[in-house]
């Protein structure tokens, strides 16, 4: 007996089905062999005949072998001719029946598992041309064999051979449409699954990115509500000393009196304008877009740095385009933008680098480019810079840049780290300019208020 099939490895493509029939295909070949050696050498044949069967088992047996030795690589031998194995099986059969007791022989019943095999293995057509095969070999060994023709036998043998064709062949038909409606259920669930995990982890980001604005804004609002206090606790024994300065300074008094009194009052003229800068930065935020000019934001974001350590000479204003148009925005988001790129350019940079600011103007807005002569970022870590919580620093929280983000994008803009280790970092924001209409609203203000000025 024989087994029908594809010769081909399989791959992940592959159906469970075309697996699952080849194992079962070889289990039948091995089973039909047994049996067949079985009946050679349990029943009673004369020494001649059951050499020449056990032979002719032989042939099979190296078939099957070979067959198995395939199938356990997933392929099938011969496996791309399935009609020539129906011929072969035929043949295979028809001798083992010719050599045994003709029609009526017990290996008859191996064209109902050859047959068995094709169904599950191959379309109705291949199974029903293998039958005509089949039926075409057991009708030349019943013509081959005239002293012994029994008309009933061979039409029951022909009729049981044709009805396991079409029932075989109709339970394998239902068995693969199931097994390919389960198959398709079965790639729905995953395809489902993985949609589900991917929404999981989107959500499971969204809110990590929440947390992490919230916890920026709570540390941001604690700061200045520090800073508010510090200036209304300084700001009154200020103003007292201030006048008590102004009253001594109206009285005559010697030369060299007045000149200290005049250095003392230039000095408390200096912490007013640092209390005034706390409070103005204290104040809360707001979140009413409107026009705003780039080179008051970056003055004011580097007047905020200035109280910050290590910073003295280190920051010059940029130069700014003489066409730069204005931007549109919210202006102490802005602020806080600029603002911690340059902390972050001071920390990373040592007492002695510069911190370099450049503005262009490019198609459709500006870019603003933070240069630092810092040690640089290594390349795995430029990836992660703008994730939350992730920091390169000792005492850092990890959301500075992640917030300076999502207030750039949130204006339309985007933001870019370049690093070269031992050379410094560079982080280029560029920012939409306002639409027209802003533009020439913002123009005609300007100018109003330099009329007004004059």
């Amino acid at each position: 007996m024989g087994v029908a099939g594809q010769t081909r490895r399989p791959t992940p493509a592959s159906s469970p089905w075309e697996l699952a029939a080849e194992a079962i295909v070889v289990k039948i070949r091995w089973f039909g062999l047994v049996i067949g050696y079985a009946i050679v050498n349990v029943d009673d044949h004369s020494p001649e005949r059951r050499a020449v069967l056990n032979a002719i088992l032989s042939l099979g047996a190296v078939y099957t072998v070979l067959d198995t030795w395939y199938s356990a690589r997933g392929r099938v031998f011969l496996g791309r001719y399935p009609l020539s194995i129906a011929v072969m099986e035929a043949l295979f059969i028809g001798l083992l029946c010719f050599c045994d007791r003709g029609p009526e022989s017990s290996f008859r019943y191996y064209y109902l598992l050859s047959l068995i095999c094709f169904a599950i293995r191959h379309p109705p057509y291949v199974t029903y041309t293998a039958c005509a095969v089949h039926c075409f070999s057991f009708g030349l060994l019943y013509a081959s064999l005239a002293e012994e023709r029994r008309p009933l036998p061979f039409a029951l043998t022909l009729v049981v051979l044709i009805w396991v064709t079409w029932a075989s062949s109709a339970l394998a038909t239902l068995l693969k449409r199931v097994s390919d409606y389960l198959g398709q259920l079965n790639a729905a669930l995953q395809k489902n699954q993985a949609e589900l995990e991917a929404r999981i982890a989107e959500r499971t980001r969204d809110l990590q990115e929440s947390q992490a604005r919230v916890l920026h804004q709570e540390k941001m609002a604690a700061f200045g509500l520090l800073a508010a206090g510090i200036a209304h606790e300084v700001g009154n024994p200020l103003t007292s000393i201030s006048s008590m300065v102004q009253m001594l300074q109206k009285h005559d008094t010697d030369p060299y009196s007045l000149n200290k009194l005049s250095l003392v009052s230039g000095q408390l003229q200096r912490i007013r304008t640092t209390l005034r800068e706390l409070i103005e930065f204290s104040r809360p935020a707001s979140t009413v877009r409107s026009r705003v000019a780039l080179g008051e934001v970056i003055d004011e974001a580097l007047n905020i740095a200035k109280y910050y350590k290590r910073t003295h000479g280190r920051i010059a204003s940029p130069e700014l385009p003489p066409d730069l148009p204005p931007l549109y925005g919210v202006r102490d988001q802005l602020v806080q933008v600029f603002l911690n790129l340059v902390l972050n350019a001071i920390d990373a940079t040592d007492r002695g680098g510069r911190i370099d600011l450049r503005v262009a103007r490019i198609e459709g807005g500006v870019e603003v480019a933070i240069r630092d002569e810092g040690s640089g970022i290594g390349e795995a870590d430029v990836a992660k810079l703008f994730q939350p919580y992730f920091t390169t620093k000792k005492h850092g929280t990890g959301l500075g840049l992640f917030v300076t983000r999502k207030l750039v994008e949130d204006h339309g803009g985007t933001v870019t780290c370049e690093s070269t280790s031992g050379v410094g970092t560079v982080f280029r924001v560029s920012l939409p300019a306002a639409p027209a209409e802003a533009r020439e609203a913002f123009r005609r203000a300007v100018t109003k208020k330099e009329s007004a000025s004059c």
